[in-house]
């Protein structure tokens, strides 16, 4: 199969796709898909370029030891809905680095971003950070061009540094998988080179409502700026729920919980659950089909490893092939909201996932993909799935279909909603009510807060910049 980006129109599926004062944002867009295609052809994986496969293991890995590699692991979570399974997963131990680079244009903050082009969007180009790049990337390893702007991120001043801080990725598909999220600022007068844009903080906060548009590297990055400096930049309070999504970015008082009772929280689902994940073979994992074209499970669900040929133009590297995870089905991501005395508050769930560094990490009120769902148990249902699913449109107050990570993961791509309820009463062992202080003051910290939520958190954001 081989699939070619084409230039785009404007995106149809999001709810606020309608009204569009950054029209010449996607006209530059759409030019630079035209000036850098990029071509992807879905392969056999044994027949991929510079990858080995052990003929004992099924381990796939690159011949130059780097990159990723993908393995098996066997996951045990005692008490869990489903208690032991088997799964591929990817393996890439190196920290990446995703770097914004800011400047101030007296109060406005603007933010470097790039046209990058990744073989799993659904688009091509998305916008991306000014620095998206893995250690292998960046130390030449694939024999490319160097990466531009690396070096603001590499040794800053610290008095310039916004945001440094290392985050997960999706741990049901990747084995401690970390980036070090930043944003640096500079007074250097910087002529942004082809493919490169300055945006500012509320042009960009605003195409996060257009689906797969700003891919999931500059939303993590986003979330990890204090919460305080993007309700400080955002216009006028608007109507009573952007005022109370507003008093939730600052501190002070209002949150239901203190920070500590959400800490002790956190601590105590992660000391009793207990995750035995261990790395084994490919080769002989239950409900697991190993052969030379794909990866795949039994029931034709879940996910499936796949190879890729790639030719981009106005990339480091023009051509290489790769092994891709392809997700089956379209994923829901979910925050429930409710205002508690004037201040907004999102319905946080302590979930586990066999990837992380450290058992829990707060997700979404729900996380998951639906056509999964008939093969599992009932009691692995989202508890509040239905309640996301059947919310009137008067009670969603966000949605857009994005991209998941593209340069991984392929036409991974999930709905993200935001749905406003009434119902306060939703607490449990699992589950707290949250304020985007609070978020923010975690996300100052690596492991507290997954990626699904980080991008969420990053679209409410966005919310107080209704222009």
């Amino acid at each position: 199969m081989t699939e070619t980006t084409a230039p785009p129109g404007l995106p149809q599926h999001g709810r606020f796709a309608t009204a569009d004062p950054d029209a010449d944002i996607h006209e530059w867009l759409a030019d630079w898909r035209r000036q850098a295609p990029m071509r992807v052809d879905v392969v056999p994986l044994a027949g991929l370029r510079g990858w080995r496969q052990d003929a004992d293991t099924g381990v796939l890995a690159h011949r130059s030891g780097r990159f990723f590699r993908v393995e098996g692991l066997s996951v045990e979570v005692p008490g869990a809905a489903v208690p032991r399974w088997d799964q591929p997963v990817l393996h890439q131990p190196e920290v990446g680095i995703l770097g914004l680079l800011a400047r101030r244009d007296g109060d406005t903050l603007r933010v470097l971003v790039q046209a990058k082009a990744e073989p799993g969007n659904q688009d091509g180009h998305q916008l991306a950070p000014t620095v998206q790049a893995t250690r292998s990337n960046w130390t030449g390893v694939h024999g490319g061009r160097p990466v531009p702007f690396l070096h603001h991120f590499r040794d800053p001043d610290p008095r310039r540094v916004l945001v440094d801080v290392r985050q997960s990725e999706h741990g049901s598909w990747f084995l401690r998988k970390r980036n070090r999220n930043m944003v640096v600022l500079t007074d250097e007068d910087i002529v942004p080179p082809p493919g490169f844009r300055w945006l500012s903080l509320a042009q960009l906060h605003r195409l996060l409502r257009h689906d797969d548009l700003v891919n999931m590297d500059i939303r993590t990055v986003l979330s990890c700026l204090p919460a305080e400096l993007t309700a400080r930049a955002a216009g006028p309070a608007g109507d009573a729920f952007t005022a109370a999504l507003r008093r939730s970015c600052r501190p002070g008082p209002g949150s239901r919980h203190h920070t500590g009772e959400l800490l002790h929280w956190i601590t105590d689902v992660r000391s009793r659950t207990e995750v035995d994940a261990d790395r084994t073979a490919l080769r002989g994992q239950a409900a697991w089909h190993l052969g030379e074209v794909s990866l795949r499970h039994d029931s034709g669900l879940f996910f499936e490893v796949i190879g890729v040929d790639v030719d981009a133009e106005g990339r480091e590297v023009a051509s290489w092939s790769q092994p891709m995870l392809r997700p089956c089905g379209q994923g829901v991501v979910a925050f429930l909201a409710t205002r508690l005395d004037g201040v907004l508050h999102v319905l946080a769930h302590a979930r586990v996932e066999p990837g992380f560094v450290d058992v829990v990490e707060l997700a979404p009120t729900v996380q998951c993909t639906p056509a999964t769902l008939d093969y599992l148990p009932a009691a692995a249902r989202p508890p509040f799935l239905d309640q996301v699913l059947g919310a009137p449109p008067e009670r969603v107050r966000f949605r857009a279909l994005l991209s998941e990570e593209g340069g991984r993961l392929y036409r991974a791509r999930s709905s993200y909603l935001v749905v406003e309820t009434d119902d306060v009463d939703l607490e449990s062992d699992q589950y707290r009510w949250v304020t985007l202080h609070q978020l923010s003051e975690l996300l100052r910290h690596s492991n507290y807060v997954n990626v699904s939520a980080r991008s969420l958190i990053a679209c409410l954001r966005g919310l107080l910049d209704a222009g």
